[in-house]
C-alpha cells in the first residue's frame, strides 16, 4: 500500500492532529515527530494482535485481526485508553490506565504503596487508594510510644509524590483517595481540600454504606469505628455528616461519593475479597492490585440515516471486546503483583463516547425520556454482546483463572473476562475521535481556541453549525449570541424551538436529568459510570443534598457533582462604566525607591523591582529575565506593566496576587513549598515577600530574616513561601498548563483542555 493511500485512510480532524502530534505520536530523541496518525493506528493495531499468536493462531490469521483492529481504530469506530495507544509497541509497553492500591497501617506498607505508586505514574497510569485502614490521628505507635498522625497527613506524602512525576511528560500522575465513612478522622478528610490547591493531584471521594445513607435521611447516629481495634469508638451525627459533605462540594465540587455497597453488589469476585476503591475518575472499583484497561466506542458513528445501525455496533463490539483481552497478554506490567491479579480476572472495560452526538443525530433531546429510554436499550445491547463476545473467548482461550472463585460459575456463565463494560469519561480519546465525550451532553455548542501565536479562533459544533446553514438561522450576532449565553442556543429568538430542544448543552439540563441518565447507563455497566453533575453557580446546598440522595436511590455507584464557577469564582463580562467611574492611574514621581528581588523560574534568572509610594505601599513592579530577548521576556515586561497600572489605580496588592499566583506554565522550577510555577506566579510570590516585613509589624508571623530591614536597591535571593496550588479550576476559567488555551471542561470528575489534550488526571 502506498504511502499516499495510506494518508487517505484516517480522516482526522485539525482538532485531533494537533492532539496526535502532542501527546501521542512517537517523537525521535531530538523530539521531532516520526509517524504519522496511520502509523500510530498501524502499530497499535501490530502490537496488540500479536497476542493472538499466543494461542495457536496461524500467522494469516493474526494477520487478519490486525487488520480488523487496524480498520477499528483508523475508521475511529472505537480506541482505546490513552496509554495504549501511546506505548503500543515501545520500550515501556504500559498498556493500562486504570490501578487500585493498598494501603494497610504500617509504615512499611504506606510508603511501599508510595513506590509503587511512582512506578505507576511513570509508567501512564494513575491510581486509587482506600485509606481506611490507616489508624486515626492520636492513636499510639507502639514501637515508637507515640501517636498516630492519621491517614490524612499520609495522603500530603502521596501527593508530593505525585507532583514530582511527569509521567514523561505526557500524562500527568493522579489519585483517587477514599475513606470510609465510619472512619474516626472522616471529617478531616472531607473538609481536607477546603483550600484550593491542596491535594492537588488527589480526587477524594467518602465511601458510604447503604445504612449511613438511611441514617442520614433519619437523621441518626452512626458508629465511628477504629480501623486497628475494630472496636466503636464514637457516634456522629449522619445527617450532619452528609450536610458537611454537600457544603464542601458545593464549594469546590469535592468529595464526591462512593456507595460501597451498591459496588460490592456487581462485585464479580466476592471470595477474593471487597472492593475498598475505584480509579481516579470513579468508573472503575478494582481490588487491591488490580488494574484494567478501557476503550470506548464512538456511537455518533453507529448511525445510518438518522437510525442506529445494530448490526455495525455489533461487530464493533465483537471486535473491540477481542482487542482489550489482547491488551491483557501484551501488556507490561509494572509490578509482578498486578500482572498476577489482573491476568487472573482479565477485567476489561468497553465503554461509549458520542453519546451526545449521536442524540443530535437521531433528533433527541438529551433531557427527555426518550433519551433515557434510548441510553438504556443502548447499554443493554452492549452489555448483552460483550459478555457474548467474552463466552466466545473462552470458548477459544479457556475462562479467566478466577473463574472457579466468582459468581459465574453458579450461574453456568462461561466468560473470558470478569468484567466487561465501563463508561469512562474519555477526555483525549474523543478529542482524537471528534466526538462529544463519554455520556456527557454538550459543554458548549460555541468555544474559542488559542492557537500558536496567540490567535484565537471560533469553533461551533458541527452539527449545529450545518443545521443552521440548511435552515438559513446562521445569521450574523447568532454565534456572539450563544457565547454569550453559556455556549447554548436556549433562548436565543433566531434558533428554532425544535433545535432549542435537541442542541442542549450541560447547565440546560437539571441535575436530577443528570442523575437519571448516568442511573440508565449504570444499569446495564458492569462496572461504574463516570459522569458529572453540573449546577449552575447559584444552586443550593440543598440542590446538592438532593442530587446525592436520588443517586443513591436510582443505584448509582457514586456521584461527582461540580458546580459552575466555584473553585474560582471569576465575572464573565462587567457592565462598561461611566467616564467618571473609570479608574485612572496615578501620576509617577520622579523619583521612587524600593528594592530588586532576585529569584529563579524555569526560563532563567527573573529579577523584580517592586517601587513604593509615598505611604510604602508597593506602586509599581518591573520584571525582567537575565536573558533579554523573545516571548518570554516580552511577556514578563507586560506582566510588569499591567500590574503596575493596577497599583498605580488603587487596586490592592493582595487583589493583584491572588490574581498572578498559581498559575502554570510548562517550565515550572523548584519543588515543594518552593516551587515557582510561571513567571507570573514568581512576580505575585515576590509581592509577597516585599509585603512579608510589614504584615509581621501587624502581628503576622515568621517574617523572613533578609527582609526585616530592607534597603533600597538590595538584591534578595528568593525563598519565597508559597502554598500549594493549582491552576485555576473550573469551567470558562484559568489556561491550560501545557497550551495555554482557556478551554478546560470538567468532565467525569477530571480537568480536561479541548485545545490540546491536556487532562489533569490519568
Amino acid at each position: 500500500m502506498s504511502g499516499k493511500a495510506r494518508l487517505q485512510e484516517v480522516k482526522i480532524s485539525e482538532n485531533a492532529l494537533k492532539v496526535l502530534e502532542k501527546r501521542y505520536l512517537k517523537k525521535d530523541k531530538e523530539g521531532k515527530i516520526i509517524e504519522t496518525p496511520q502509523d500510530m493506528f498501524r502499530r497499535v493495531a501490530h502490537n496488540i494482535a500479536s497476542a493472538d499468536g499466543l494461542y495457536k493462531c496461524s500467522s494469516e490469521a493474526v494477520k487478519k485481526t490486525e487488520r480488523a483492529f487496524y480498520q477499528l481504530l483508523a475508521n475511529l469506530d472505537f480506541l482505546p485508553n490513552s496509554p495504549t495507544l501511546m506505548n503500543a509497541d515501545t520500550e515501556l509497553q504500559q498498556l493500562a490506565a486504570c490501578f487500585v492500591l493498598s494501603v494497610d497501617d504500617s509504615i512499611e506498607s504506606i510508603y511501599e504503596a508510595i513506590k509503587h505508586a511512582a512506578v505507576i505514574h511513570k509508567s501512564g497510569g494513575g491510581t486509587g487508594f482506600s485509606f481506611s485502614r490507616i489508624r486515626p490521628k492520636g492513636n499510639p505507635v507502639g514501637t515508637t510510644s507515640g501517636v498516630a498522625s492519621g491517614p490524612v497527613s499520609f495522603m500530603k506524602v502521596f501527593d508530593a509524590s505525585t507532583e514530582a512525576i511527569k509521567q514523561g511528560g505526557r500524562r500527568r500522575g493522579a489519585n483517587m483517595g477514599i475513606l470510609n465513612v465510619n472512619h474516626p478522622d472522616i471529617l478531616e478528610f472531607v473538609t481536607s481540600k477546603r483550600k484550593e490547591g491542596n491535594l492537588r493531584n488527589f480526587n477524594i471521594s467518602v465511601a458510604v454504606t447503604d445504612e449511613f445513607m438511611e441514617a442520614a435521611q433519619k437523621d441518626k447516629d452512626y458508629d465511628l469505628m477504629d480501623p486497628r481495634t475494630k472496636k466503636k469508638v464514637g457516634r456522629l451525627n449522619a445527617a450532619k455528616v452528609l450536610d458537611i459533605i454537600v457544603e464542601m462540594a458545593w464549594k469546590n465540587g469535592e468529595p464526591g461519593l462512593v456507595f460501597l455497597d451498591r459496588i460490592n453488589q456487581d462485585n464479580p469476585t466476592p471470595k477474593l475479597g471487597k472492593i475498598e476503591s475505584t480509579n481516579p475518575c470513579g468508573e472503575q472499583p478494582l481490588l487491591p492490585y488490580e488494574s484494567c484497561n478501557l476503550g470506548s466506542i464512538d456511537l455518533s458513528s453507529m448511525i445510518t440515516d438518522h437510525k442506529i445501525n445494530w448490526d455495525k455496533l455489533q461487530k464493533t463490539i465483537h471486535t473491540s471486546v477481542h482487542f482489550l483481552d489482547n491488551v491483557i497478554d501484551v501488556n507490561k506490567y509494572p509490578l509482578p503483583e498486578i500482572e498476577r491479579n489482573t491476568k487472573a480476572n482479565r477485567k476489561i472495560g468497553l465503554g461509549v463516547m458520542g453519546f451526545a452526538d449521536m442524540l443530535t443525530k437521531l433528533n433527541i433531546p438529551y433531557d427527555s425520556k426518550e433519551s433515557i429510554a434510548t441510553a438504556k436499550s443502548m447499554m443493554k445491547f452492549i452489555q448483552k454482546e460483550a459478555q457474548e463476545a467474552s463466552r466466545k473467548l473462552a470458548e477459544e482461550r479457556g475462562v479467566f483463572p478466577n473463574y472457579q472463585k466468582s459468581i459465574y460459575r453458579k450461574k453456568g456463565i462461561k466468560l473470558r473476562n470478569a468484567t466487561t463494560t465501563t463508561i469512562a469519561p474519555t477526555g483525549s480519546i474523543s478529542m482524537i475521535a471528534n466526538c462529544s465525550s463519554g455520556i456527557e451532553p454538550f459543554f458548549s455548542l460555541v468555544y474559542h481556541k488559542e492557537v500558536l501565536g496567540g490567535e484565537k479562533l471560533l469553533y461551533v459544533n458541527e452539527d449545529f453549525e450545518k443545521i443552521a446553514r440548511q435552515k438559513k438561522f446562521y445569521l450574523p450576532g447568532l454565534l456572539r449570541n450563544i457565547a454569550n449565553n453559556r455556549g447554548s442556543c436556549r433562548g436565543i429568538a433566531k434558533v428554532p424551538p425544535e433545535i432549542q430542544d435537541v442542541f442542549v448543552t450541560s447547565f440546560d439540563i437539571s441535575p436530577e436529568d443528570h442523575i437519571k441518565m448516568q442511573a440508565a447507563f449504570q444499569k446495564y455497566t458492569d462496572s461504574a459510570v463516570s459522569k458529572t453533575i453540573n449546577f449552575p453557580n447559584e444552586a443550593t446546598k440543598e440542590d446538592v443534598k438532593k442530587s446525592y440522595l436520588l443517586a443513591h436511590k436510582l443505584g448509582c455507584k457514586g456521584i461527582t457533582v461540580y458546580r459552575d464557577q466555584s473553585r474560582e469564582k471569576q465575572v464573565y463580562s462587567t457592565p462598561r462604566p461611566k467616564e467618571k467611574d473609570r479608574l485612572l492611574p496615578r501620576l509617577r514621581a520622579k523619583i521612587v525607591s524600593g528594592i530588586t528581588i532576585e529569584t529563579r523560574i524555569g526560563c532563567g534568572d527573573l529579577y523584580v523591582t517592586i517601587n513604593e509610594d509615598e505611604r510604602k505601599n508597593p506602586f509599581e513592579v518591573f520584571a525582567q529575565l537575565g536573558k533579554s530577548g523573545g516571548c518570554a521576556a516580552s511577556q514578563t515586561e507586560a506582566i510588569g506593566r499591567l500590574t503596575s497600572l493596577c497599583l498605580r489605580s488603587g487596586i490592592s496588592w493582595e487583589q493583584v496576587v491572588k490574581q498572578l499566583k498559581g498559575i502554570t506554565c510548562d517550565r515550572s522550577y523548584g519543588f515543594g513549598k518552593e516551587k515557582i510555577f510561571s513567571c507570573a506566579d514568581a512576580v505575585a510570590k515576590a509581592i509577597e515577600l516585599h509585603q512579608e516585613p510589614k504584615k509581621s509589624k501587624a502581628g503576622q508571623k515568621n517574617p523572613p530574616p533578609s527582609l526585616e530591614k530592607p534597603l533600597v536597591g538590595d538584591k534578595i535571593k528568593s525563598n519565597i513561601k508559597s502554598e500549594e496550588s493549582t491552576f485555576r479550576r473550573g469551567r470558562w476559567i484559568g489556561a491550560c498548563p501545557d497550551c495555554g488555551s482557556s478551554t478546560i471542561e470538567y468532565e467525569g470528575g477530571c480537568f480536561v483542555c479541548k485545545s490540546c489534550g491536556y487532562t489533569e488526571c490519568s
